[in-house]
């Protein structure tokens, strides 16, 4: 028998209602969680208020969350799972001549609407959301903001400028690229000689320049240097600015590949960026992995009773297929496997481990 288009879409909705639970539940914890954490961190600095915490957690709890979707997934899909077992739904249906496969199959093409639209408008309007956390973070954390609200790393940018090549380095990137802090930059003459190193705690983009706040230039030729301002000329715009410096995880989906052009075109290694656009590519791929070992893992134990095995086997895998993506990506950001293997394989080990059980459990 063939599953009805009525039956195919009440199990669409079972599974969707149960995965967005459990990211609302996500969502409603890691909120007060973070909420709780800027209260510890800022309660006693000027400017700080509850509202603007608060303001502040919900804008970068988003872009926090897209490492919680794919367990949201797993989990959301054992409830349904054992929802409609214990409701008899799935006996009903097993007695109608319909078998795991076609029940099975609304799951699936929900993950991977899930997981699409995840990366094409989730993870945009997340990465937006942050750039806005940021600004509305700006001077409430001084200089913890660089490892409170961090959203680049140690990555150097090359820029070339009316006085010559320099080697740029920022904690902390704010108002869309214009402001940066903690700033390092190696200066370079027209000949590629090194003239300086200059650190900064503020750096402000103006017109084809930088205008430094705080800065300590160190020479080869004399003894440091202390200016209250300092200029250092540059050809970036804010845009090439923000997402040279920007994190993986900061830079939108949709940037991602310009990105990658413009890093590589610039000599900068830009494995970390690749792996993160083949990461998202690959997400709706790993929810699909994750919604068939949702399968494996409940619909035998849910016919024998085993709750607690249920869950554990749950668990289990989800911790398997999260170690995995981990290594992968330290792989894969390190350069020592292609971005693209590294991004693929979890969603793919997680595929074939779920059909492997499946087959087993039902066919073997």
């Amino acid at each position: 028998m063939i599953l009805g288009r009525t039956l195919g879409l009440y199990f669409s909705g079972r599974f969707l209602k149960a995965i967005l639970g459990l990211f609302l539940l996500a969502t409603v914890l890691i909120f007060l969680f973070d909420v709780l954490e800027l209260v510890r961190r800022g309660g006693d600095r000027d400017g700080f208020s509850v509202l603007r915490v608060s303001l502040i957690s919900l804008l970068r709890v988003p872009l926090l969350l897209e490492q919680v979707i794919p367990f949201a997934v797993l989990f959301g899909s054992i409830a349904a799972f054992v929802s409609l077992s214990r409701a008899l739904e799935l006996v009903v249906t097993r007695a109608a001549g319909i078998s795991v496969w076609q029940f099975t199959l609304p799951a699936l093409l929900v993950g991977l609407v899930l997981g699409t639209l995840s990366i094409t408008v989730y993870n945009p309007a997340a990465v937006w959301l942050q750039q806005k956390s940021d600004e509305a973070a700006a001077g409430l954390f001084g200089s913890d903001q660089g490892l409170l609200l961090q959203t680049t790393g140690d990555v150097w940018v090359r820029q070339d400028g009316l006085d010559g090549e320099s080697v740029m380095l920022a904690k902390q990137l704010l108002n869309g690229g214009e402001q940066l802090l903690t700033v390092t930059i190696f200066t370079f003459d027209r000949t590629g000689t090194f003239q300086e190193r200059i650190e900064a705690s503020e750096a402000r983009l103006g017109n084809q320049i930088w205008y430094l706040k705080d800065a300590t230039v160190y020479t080869t030729e004399r003894d440091p240097q202390t200016y209250g301002s300092y200029e250092v000329s540059t050809y970036l715009t804010a845009t090439e600015v923000r997402e040279s410096i920007g994190s993986p995880e900061s830079i939108s989906f949709w940037n991602l590949p310009r990105f990658i052009e413009l890093a590589r075109n610039a000599g900068l290694p830009a494995y970390r960026y690749a792996l993160q656009y083949q990461t998202l590519l690959a997400r709706p791929l790993l929810l699909m992995a994750m919604i068939l070992i949702a399968a494996a893992v409940s619909l035998r134990v849910s016919r024998f009773g085993g709750l607690g095995g249920m869950i554990l086997g749950g668990i289990i895998a989800g911790f398997v297929l999260y170690v995995l993506s981990e290594l992968a990506k330290d792989f894969g950001g390190a350069g020592i496997v292609p971005p693209t293997v590294a991004a693929w394989a979890p969603g793919i080990f997680g595929v074939l481990m779920g059909l492997t059980i499946l087959l087993h459990q039902e066919d073997g």
